[in-house]
């Protein structure tokens, strides 16, 4: 799954994602950027 780097200004990878919820509730895949190390996020679809 890919994801928007900020640092990277780039779409990258998610290395080591995993499915969390944020604070609202909403589903979104969380991991690392595999250039910078930066934590990326996706939002994902509710279900």
């Amino acid at each position: 799954m890919e994801a928007y780097c900020v640092k990277c200004k780039a779409k990258v990878e998610i290395q080591n994602g995993e499915e969390t919820t944020n604070a609202k509730g909403r589903r979104m895949m969380k991991g690392k950027c595999p250039a910078c190390g930066t934590t990326v996020c996706r939002i994902l679809p509710s279900k």
